[in-house]
């Protein structure tokens, strides 16, 4: 019997607590670090959010101490083209404090100038709320060509409908959307399940937390760590659950969380939610990085309903079968194999997990064989699994952040602000670590949350977004050198959805394949740019498998590198921009 099959056996009942509190659920030592290969890296990042006009600080809880888990988990950000310019705007989340929200607590939404600044069009926009945001998903419901925005809360989770003149309506009692009481709205994402070519809605929660009942910082005996008083959770609170709404074609929702089998996964701690076909079947399925517990992956049935299969393939609990502190995703194809792989992030004192996919929904745990053990120092939440150098092969990049900032004062091997790490891909399987490598903007420490990848300059590279807690966001605008060259690929459904999110495109070049899915939601509770860049290193273009979320596929031959190609479902490339 292999450990997998001995796992699934345990699936039917929960897996026993073993520690009392906190996101943290191992004490790792990290393995010992290889000799650097010395190869150049050729993508150098600079923190440019102050010059970019991306200064109003993200308010989240106290700066110098958390009494509660609300105030540490913080929220995302997302890269997207709310007005169809061609350009990435930014929509920032935000969060409050416990005695009430300061001046300028709100989420924020800034329009890119097209020459490297935004303007902060909040306002005009309608999106200003304050409030305790956690998570966002985009992708056009309506199929009206404008992507609109879902924003989970603990309080009340909202949908905003693009109304494609720069502004947005709250439409979230209108479409059936609002939840009774006080819930934690944790990941969410966009995804049509039951392939009707509409968006439908998933929603997680993360736990029951009520203000009024929920032990202060230090107050339960499970409230420590290291044995230090820090804030309760999510251990000894209880769980939150899974939603899933059907859209119905004309503005509403149905909440069908109990005929989906959806309602039924329970007992874990979900956070970032992430929808995409992982066995190429046509149907898309949902991973869900739950913290301190059990991941979920839920299985398309094809019939409507889903089913957890996190245990059976590998990708609930770690090689050792430990239950470990998930918070963020990224999905891509680290090994070129042309199968989605699953990065996921942990709290300090433990590695990120990298899980390689078989393309059959099997996944095999290969952390520390793929040099990723180095690190156990970090608490990390935003990843991604891209191209930085443009040579060709997907490296990994996470931001990083403790969730105590009085805990510093006491043990100063856990500081509050921390750096980003980039793992540069090394092929082969194999990554190596860098962080002063990367530029000013990787070194720089914060105590950062979500993050979103895209290129918001146009200029062939991948940029990165962080948000930071009580501080601006940052805007890490990435200088690549070398002669790696690039190809984008934005895709525009027919049959399929209208943003093409659960698409999936399969990029051949210089004997390798990459693929890359359209996500709704990945990262830590955030949304990369929908435009998918695949680096080519020396290869000067690529041949492209569009596998779209109606089953078809769609293939178009000798794709020329150095430009975005828009392809429309069944009428292929419609639109190149060589930049």
């Amino acid at each position: 019997m292999t450990r997998r099959d001995c796992l699934a056996l345990l699936g039917a009942a929960p897996l026993p607590s073993l520690w009392g509190q906190g996101m943290s659920r191992r004490s790792v030592k990290p393995m010992p670090r290889g000799k650097p290969s010395g190869l150049p890296f050729h993508a150098k990042f600079t923190d440019v959010a102050s010059a970019a006009g991306l200064r109003a600080p993200i308010v989240y809880g106290r700066v110098d101490r958390k009494d509660y888990l609300l105030e540490t988990v913080g929220c995302g950000v997302a890269f997207l083209d709310f007005d169809n310019d061609g350009w990435l705007d930014i929509f920032v989340l935000g969060g409050s404090r416990l005695d009430g929200a300061p001046e300028g607590a709100t989420n924020r939404l800034y329009r890119n100038n097209r020459d490297g600044t935004f303007a902060d069009v909040t306002g005009k926009a309608g999106l200003g709320r304050t409030g305790w945001a956690s998570s966002v998903a985009v992708g056009d419901f309506n199929n009206d060509g404008f992507d609109d925005l879902f924003v989970t809360y603990w309080g009340q989770n909202a949908l905003y409908r693009n109304n494609g003149d720069g502004t947005f309506t709250d439409i979230t009692e209108k479409a059936g959307l609002l939840e009774k009481g006080t819930k934690w709205g944790s990941g969410c994402t966009f995804v049509d399940y039951n392939g009707d070519g509409l968006l439908d809605l998933f929603v997680a929660h993360y736990m029951d937390f009520d203000l009024k009942s929920v032990p202060k910082q230090g107050e339960a005996a499970t409230c420590n760590w290291k044995g230090i008083p820090v804030p309760c959770g999510p251990r000894g609170l209880p769980p939150g659950g899974l939603n899933l709404y059907r859209n119905n074609g004309d503005g509403t929702f149905t909440n069908v969380s109990a005929a989906s089998g959806i309602a039924k996964v329970t007992g874990s701690y979900p956070m970032t939610a992430a929808a995409a076909d992982f066995d190429s079947d046509g149907w898309p399925d949902i991973y869900v990085a739950c913290d301190s517990t059990a991941s979920f992956l839920l299985r398309n049935n094809h019939d409507g309903t889903f089913t957890d299969i996190g245990l059976e393939s590998g990708v609930a609990l770690n090689e050792d079968g430990m239950e470990q502190a998930g918070m963020g995703l990224a999905i891509g194809d680290y090994n070129l194999d042309g199968n989605l792989d699953i990065f996921k992030t942990h709290f300090a004192d433990d590695t990120a997990i990298l899980y390689r996919s078989d393309g059959k929904l099997n996944f095999d745990d290969v952390t520390v064989g793929s040099g990723l053990g180095v690190e156990t120092r970090f608490t990390s939440w935003g990843a991604g699994m891209v191209d930085l150098d443009n040579d060709g092969q997907p490296d990994l990049f996470l931001v990083t952040g403790s969730i105590y900032p009085e805990l510093e004062a006491k043990i100063p091997a856990y500081p509050f602000k921390t750096p980003r790490v980039i793992f540069r891909n090394l092929g082969g399987g194999k990554f190596e670590e860098l962080i002063e490598q990367g530029g000013p903007g990787i070194a720089e420490p914060h105590s950062s949350r979500g993050c979103a990848f895209g290129d918001f300059d146009n200029d062939g590279d991948i940029d990165v977004v962080v948000v930071n807690l009580n501080e601006p966001p940052s805007l890490l605008r990435n200088d690549v050198t070398g002669d790696g060259h690039w190809v984008k690929v934005k895709l525009i459904g027919t049959k399929s959805n209208r943003s093409a999110i659960g698409a999936t495109v399969v990029a051949r070049y210089g004997g390798k394949k990459q693929a890359q899915a359209v996500l709704s939601q990945a990262s830590f509770y955030s949304v990369n740019d929908f435009r998918l860049h695949f680096g080519l290193g020396s290869e000067p273009g690529a041949d492209l498998e569009i596998r779209w979320p109606n089953g078809a596929t769609e293939r178009i031959g000798n794709v020329t590198g150095g430009q975005l190609v828009t392809v429309k479902e069944g009428s292929g490339i419609v639109k190149t921009e060589i930049w």
